[in-house]
């Protein structure tokens, strides 16, 4: 009983969530003001955008054939295709179920065991992290300046970097009481952090590491390009700088953690980076809905289709 108690709260908590940002973002702005940005719009760096986010979501799907090999297991292109487009819609109702649902398609059409389809999906995970983490500093460097004026200025620096350090004590203190411990929590954390090293590391005994590497960074580059690029949809972004992007692209990337595919925190997320550089709520937050719905669209027609075609695609393996 408890345990669907728990289960239903982590469907039902991100949705509320996802709703009451939705109004939120939306009492933030008129939308008589949000129709006119929405309406001249160019429609033309829309498309492209789509069409960049669609070459990030092929290229995901055309890496994992790297990971499945080593394993033993050659699936087919569409299967994977269609695996990754059906996960990421199902992430929309159900928070991180779509990896689930992404290895249980390869599970029943191509025969690849649960655990293994799985195994590699958080082994790519870490690669993204990875990527994604490396963005980060790369912002950190371009606005180096820029972030240590807006922190000076906003909080007690001092305080911060002592809150950083203390942390990083803590969490190497953590680590050595957990090395010598044998408890099973230990034992478990251990186990984890084991786990994690050896799927990053995993990554360099492919054999097509280097063409995974190479198609790792191409996705994140298209997710950067797409968000660069869309925002030419909005005249008032025109002119926007490199870091500016990166930090909306950060801010806009960790909101769809907190609700499902990102519903409502999105332009929120988008409005708070870009209010750091001074630029006008309205035209952040239009912009914020439009790539995040024009980007929703573009996955839930696929993701739907993707889910309607496997059984047919796949008849003749299931006869």
């Amino acid at each position: 009983m408890a345990k669907n108690i728990k289960r239903s709260l982590k469907i039902i908590l991100p949705l509320i969530l996802g709703v009451f940002l939705v109004w939120f973002a939306l009492s933030k702005v008129s939308l008589d003001e949000l129709y006119v940005y929405l309406k001249k719009a160019d429609y033309k760096w829309i498309f492209i955008g789509l069409f960049l986010g669609l070459l990030s979501h092929l290229s995901r799907a055309y890496r994992w054939l790297f990971m499945l090999e080593p394993l033993g297991y050659k699936i087919k292109l569409g299967n994977s295709i269609m695996a990754v487009f059906a996960a990421y819609l199902i992430n929309y109702s159900i928070p991180r179920a779509g990896e689930v649902a992404r290895a249980t398609i390869v599970n029943n059409y191509e025969k690849v065991p649960f655990e293994k389809g799985f195994g590699t999906i958080v082994s790519e995970r870490i690669a993204d992290l990875i990527v994604m983490m490396s963005i980060i500093l790369i912002t950190l460097f371009i606005q180096f300046d820029f972030i240590y004026g807006y922190l000076i200025a906003k909080f007690n620096l001092p305080k911060i970097i002592i809150a950083f350090a203390v942390l990083l004590i803590a969490t190497l203190i953590g680590f050595k009481i957990i090395k010598g411990n044998n408890s099973v929590l230990a034992k478990k954390i251990k186990t984890f952090l084991k786990g994690l090293i050896e799927g990053v590391l995993s990554i360099f005994k492919m054999k097509k590491k280097w063409a995974f590497i190479f198609h790792t960074i191409f996705i994140w580059v298209m997710y950067v390009l797409m968000f660069y690029v869309t925002s030419f949809s909005v005249t008032e972004l025109h002119g926007i700088s490199l870091g500016t992007v990166l930090i909306g692209f950060i801010a806009a990337s960790f909101s769809i953690a907190a609700t499902n595919g990102g519903i409502g925190s999105y332009p929120l997320a988008i409005f708070a980076a870009f209010s750091i550089f001074g630029i006008a709520k309205e035209p952040s937050l239009a912009f914020g809905w439009i790539i995040w719905s024009s980007q929703t669209l573009m996955i839930i027609i696929l993701g739907g289709l993707s889910l309607i075609y496997l059984p047919i695609y796949n008849r003749k393996a299931q006869v």
